[in-house]
């Protein structure tokens, strides 16, 4: 059986807020560490039949980038959700969400800057 691993290091402030997220993964095709400004991690429970997640984002992640963060976390879970159900229709419920969320996400941003 081959191993894989995911490594995250969390670089905190004295408030122990995330400054940097940094990650590397044994599979990468990436030789350094990679910086991110943002992380949601879930993993699936089956005792419990829970969710258990770790969201994070850093200081320097933008309002407007966290509107992409999840619209793109939306659409890439529609797709995995697909693949692991065969379910179409809701897969293409779920992109039709995650595109109703953006567009209102960005019109709140633009009522926000005035425009």
């Amino acid at each position: 059986m081959q191993k894989s691993s995911v490594n995250i290091d969390i670089l905190l402030d004295n408030n122990k807020v995330p400054e940097q997220i940094i990650w590397s993964a044994t599979d990468s095709s990436a030789d350094m560490k990679q910086k991110a400004k943002a992380m949601c991690l879930s993993f699936w429970d089956a005792a419990d039949k829970s969710a258990l997640r770790i969201d994070l984002w850093s200081k320097d992640m933008m309002v407007d980038e966290m509107g992409d963060f999840y619209y793109q976390m939306l659409m890439g879970m529609s797709e995995s959700f697909l693949r692991a159900t065969k379910q179409q229709e809701l897969s293409d419920d779920m992109k039709r969400f995650a595109k109703v969320f953006f567009q209102k996400f960005n019109a709140a941003m633009e009522k926000e800057q005035g425009k």
